[in-house]
């Protein structure tokens, strides 16, 4: 993803830290379709994690790479349970904050960029998967992780089954894409926050079997490990061999 997409989010961060508690960040898919995005989500406490988040960090072994890591969230309830956790974002001022808040190992990079150390486990959490932009960005991914995962490592990761949506105007973009011949969670946004806008950039939410399909020809092991009524679901990539 290019990190001059991720400006208006880091601004919007900053904000926040700089007690602006009640800052939204604007989300515009390229079909003018807005949602806004409040950032205090993205400093809550761990007693506000969904159950998906819960079972992903229980399931986290060994030395941590928090892939996407935002402003550290995950990264420091790892931190209290004792395991040691490297956290990875393109957004400086994400970084920096994480360091404010206490995240002992943070550092700004793609994560195709980092060829730094072997992981037990990289954790994409909120969506991360989605900064791999496209079904092609995915396959690059899992292709990548072999670099970063010791032998037995583990990849844990949530996304949302674009396939089961009943807003109509998803269910409308759904279509298109399919007719443009594009798998349908491909997404095109950019980010938006007091006037500065970022420039479009894509977004992945990929069905638990579309997933599967492109692990397994990756060779890794698939499992699906949680499923919410939002959509959302939790799962666990293992190498074959």
């Amino acid at each position: 993803m290019d990190p001059n997409a991720m400006s208006p989010f880091g601004a919007a961060l900053q904000a926040y830290e700089n007690g602006e508690v009640n800052v939204e960040l604007v989300v515009r898919r390229d079909d003018d379709v807005v949602s806004p995005m409040p950032i205090s989500h993205f400093f809550r406490e761990s007693s506000a994690f969904t159950g998906i988040e819960r079972e992903a960090l229980e399931r986290c072994r060994g030395r941590v790479m928090d892939v996407g890591a935002g402003t550290g969230v995950h990264t420091l309830e790892l931190q209290r349970r004792g395991l040691p956790v490297m956290a990875l974002d393109i957004c400086p001022q994400a970084v920096g904050i994480m360091c404010n808040r206490g995240v002992r190992n943070a550092v700004c990079s793609d994560v195709f960029s980092f060829r730094k150390g072997r992981f037990d486990t990289l954790l994409l959490m909120g969506h991360g998967i989605g900064m791999m932009e496209t079904i092609g960005g995915l396959e690059r991914f899992l292709n990548h992780a072999r670099i970063l995962l010791a032998r037995d490592g583990q990849i844990l990761l949530d996304s949302m089954d674009p396939a089961v949506a009943n807003d109509p105007q998803n269910v409308t973009y759904h279509t298109t894409n399919r007719r443009a011949g594009r798998y349908l969670g491909e997404v095109r946004m950019r980010f938006e926050f007091r006037g500065l806008a970022g420039p479009y950039c894509g977004w992945l939410h990929v069905d638990p079997e579309t997933l599967s399909n492109h692990a397994t020809a990756a060779g890794w092991l698939s499992s699906i490990i949680l499923r919410e009524a939002s959509r959302d679901y939790l799962a666990q990539l293992t190498p074959k061999e």
